[in-house]
């Protein structure tokens, strides 16, 4: 019996051992099988995901007959694409190209929202200007909401608006030889949307030097005016304008005015250019100028001169990187890069005073007579009470008229002579006001003061509630 016992505990052992054993071999069997099955998992995804990609492809090749344009493109840009001159490639010449747009204000407005609007693939743009209410006649890019902060920052909030598919690159700084070549290499075409003489022949040669078509516009008072250059052979702005134009000619529209919709105008004509270049299709604006003029409906095209081999800039002894950012555009032209106005200092300090000084004047009621130099029309905006408008140009040929008001004052007020009466001569910005006290000194008016800074001084430190324009 005791033999039988010792034979089962013996068994009982083996069987634990074998137990063991087989759940040994299950747990390595499922842990197998569980390695299996994510491995076929993933075999099947991947074939799904690759089945998948390549229906995508014959589905777009289905559908798009091979020109790269999307479903979503197809219909955004769908009228582009039933013209016959344009189509499918030069849509999509235009999604693969990139555009850069410099100035964000009267011409780039409309240049920047059309070119978003059609699908140009990277639309950049550059300015360092804030946005003020007087822009908004013209700058449509621009809304209430963005008064005093970044023209760019508003430009791209809108074209963003408009097309959120395209790429939009913000340059918030002003172009200038030590940041031109490289932003303006990253682009296939250029639109100038400046205002001034300085930013456009340093446009012009940073294009020149590295090769990119440049859109030019320009546009002041009633009259425009498009161009394209340093296109196929063209000529560059420099063939046309070696010598920069008298400072007297280069007005900007903070000067002279303009109505709104003409650079709006030019702008939207920039826009086409552009397109043309950049889609490969029409023929270009180069080696001609077109002329606008609104008052007239006059649209004029000029054939201007070819590329000048003595140009500076692309003739036989081109300019070269090193001298293009160590040129001085500014003392070139003769004008500012800034649209900051012009401070002249021409008189001494004793042959001027403050517009709180002459509002002391006018306290005291000391006689005196003001006389405003500025044109009719500018008097016509605003003037100070009892002011003369005698305009610069014609103040010689009406000096006659200083006397009688020198005289009248004197009479009215009992005083001996006209020398006890004052003259003061106020302007907008108080530059004119000041040639005209030179003016008058010399021809015999010697107590004639410049009241500084003119009109603008006057709403900033005397009256806040006074217009300025």
């Amino acid at each position: 019996m005791e033999s039988n016992g010792g034979e089962s505990a013996a068994g009982d052992v083996l069987l634990l051992r074998e137990l063991e054993s087989l759940k040994d071999s299950k747990r390595d069997i499922e842990a197998r099988i569980s390695v299996i099955e994510a491995q076929l998992k993933q075999i099947q995804s991947k074939s799904k995901t690759n089945k998948e990609e390549d229906e995508s492809s014959a589905a777009a090749v289905s559908v798009n007959g091979g020109h790269g344009l999307t479903p979503d493109n197809i219909y955004r840009y769908s009228r582009q694409l039933l013209l016959p001159s344009f189509g499918v490639q030069g849509q999509s010449n235009l999604i693969k190209s990139s555009i850069l747009v410099i100035g964000a204000g009267g011409l780039g407005s409309p240049a920047l929202l059309y070119l978003a609007a059609c699908g140009v693939g990277r639309l950049g743009m550059v300015d360092h200007d804030v946005v003020e209410l007087n822009n908004l006649h013209r700058q449509i890019i621009h809304g209430e909401a963005y008064i005093g902060r970044s023209k760019v920052e508003s430009a791209a909030a809108t074209c963003r608006s408009i097309n959120s598919t395209i790429e939009i690159v913000e340059h918030k700084e002003a172009i200038r030889t030590s940041n031109a070549l490289e932003i303006v290499s990253k682009y296939d075409i250029v639109i100038d949307a400046t205002d001034n003489a300085p930013s456009r022949y340093l446009i012009s040669d940073c294009c020149v030097l590295l090769g990119k078509p440049l859109v030019s516009g320009a546009a002041l008072g009633l009259e425009g005016q498009l161009a394209v250059y340093n296109y196929n052979g063209g000529p560059c702005y420099r063939c046309l304008f070696p010598t920069p134009p008298p400072t007297t000619a280069c007005q900007r529209c903070s000067d002279s005015g303009v109505l709104g919709v003409v650079p709006g105008v030019i702008g939207c004509l920039q826009a086409l250019e552009a397109i043309k270049l950049a889609s490969l299709v029409g023929e270009p604006l180069s080696g001609r100028m077109l002329l606008f003029d609104a008052l007239s409906a006059r649209i004029r095209i000029v054939k201007i001169r070819g590329r000048s081999l003595q140009c500076e800039a692309c003739g036989e002894n081109p300019m070269t990187r090193e001298q293009f950012q160590q040129f001085d555009y500014e003392k070139f032209t003769q004008s500012p890069l800034t649209v900051a106005p012009l401070k002249l200092k021409l008189l001494t300090p004793d042959s001027r005073i403050s517009s709180r000084e002459y509002y002391e004047v006018i306290k005291k009621g000391s006689p005196h007579v003001l006389i405003d130099v500025r044109p009719s029309h500018h008097y016509k905006i605003i003037s100070l009470p009892k002011s003369i408008n005698i305009p610069l140009a014609s103040l010689e040929s009406r000096l006659p008229e200083v006397t009688s008001e020198l005289k009248s004052v004197q009479e009215s007020n009992g005083t001996v002579n006209g020398s006890d009466a004052g003259l003061y001569v106020v302007c907008r910005r108080g530059n004119d006001s000041q040639r005209a006290v030179q003016l008058l000194h010399k021809l015999g008016f010697t107590s004639a003061m410049d009241i500084v800074g003119g009109l603008e001084a006057w709403a900033r430190d005397v009256d806040q509630k006074f217009p300025t324009y």
